[in-house]
């Protein structure tokens, strides 16, 4: 076969340094469109961004011609940078180290879709270390309680 062809949705989670709800109203939209910037300039085609105050939900394709850790660390290094520039407030921005990164079946697109537009809504009743942690078990992946403690 002479042509390389991929597809592969991701979902990535990351939240911000010991969990401060740092991402406040006045700069969502302006991190979201940059973190798609990112995605695109990587080949990584961004298909929904959002979040909450404390953390980062981003559904896009995977380029074939890089890794995940790769895509992550461009992601986390460059928002930090450009939050950072926001303002005296957001001087002291930082990420928090560890991140999640998860497969997602094509058929349900539209459903991580809706659930990164809903976040404002969802954490009214759950918190970001929740809602990780069942990601961690639906994937059913092995992890150190510590780093992800309500």
């Amino acid at each position: 076969m002479p042509q390389s062809l991929s597809k592969v949705y991701v979902h990535i989670t990351f939240s911000t340094k010991y969990r401060l709800p740092s991402i406040d109203d006045s700069i969502q939209s302006d991190l979201w469109n940059y973190l798609g910037g990112i995605c695109k300039q990587l080949e990584c085609n961004p298909v929904q961004i959002g979040g909450y105050n404390d953390h980062v939900h981003i559904l896009c394709t995977l380029s074939r011609k890089i890794s995940q850790m790769y895509l992550v660390e461009k992601l986390k290094t460059g928002s930090s940078k450009r939050i950072k520039t926001q303002g005296a407030y957001y001087s002291n921005f930082y990420r928090q180290n560890g991140y999640g990164i998860f497969s997602v079946n094509p058929t349900e697109i539209d459903r991580v879709i809706a659930y990164i537009q809903g976040q404002k809504e969802h954490h009214t009743k759950q918190a970001f270390q929740s809602e990780f942690l069942a990601f961690l078990h639906k994937y059913a992946i092995a992890y150190d309680e510590k780093y992800v403690r309500d």
